[in-house]
């Protein structure tokens, strides 16, 4: 089994949700974020002054997957979250080692 975290715009998330759902991705875990990459931050008018906004608004998903599904689901957020400009956001992907569902105590691929 695998973890994807996919960092990306919040703008974007409904489109990834329904692209996952068309290849057939049952559950996610979503996140309101903030960070900052290469694209450190903006400035911003407020009142006629000023500021730096560091950290910027995000939305982390995470999906636990077979393995064989990995590239399906990667190719679906890349190809729905990606706009070409700085600051689309990463995807990272992790192992994972053992998952178990609390209500039933079914293990790895029964629990996902």
């Amino acid at each position: 089994m695998k973890k994807i975290e996919a960092i990306i715009k919040p703008f974007k998330m409904d489109d990834v949700r329904e692209a996952l759902g068309e290849i057939g991705v049952t559950g996610m875990t979503v996140s309101e974020v903030k960070g900052f990459g290469r694209q450190k931050g903006h400035t911003e008018l407020y009142r006629g002054a000023e500021y730096m906004v560091d950290f910027l608004p995000k939305v982390k998903l995470e999906i636990v997957i077979a393995k064989e599904d990995v590239e399906r689901c990667v190719n679906a957020i890349l190809e729905t979250a990606q706009t070409g400009k700085i600051g689309d956001g990463k995807i990272f992907i992790t192992d994972v080692e053992r998952v178990i569902r609390i209500r039933t105590g079914e293990e790895n691929q029964e629990a996902l």
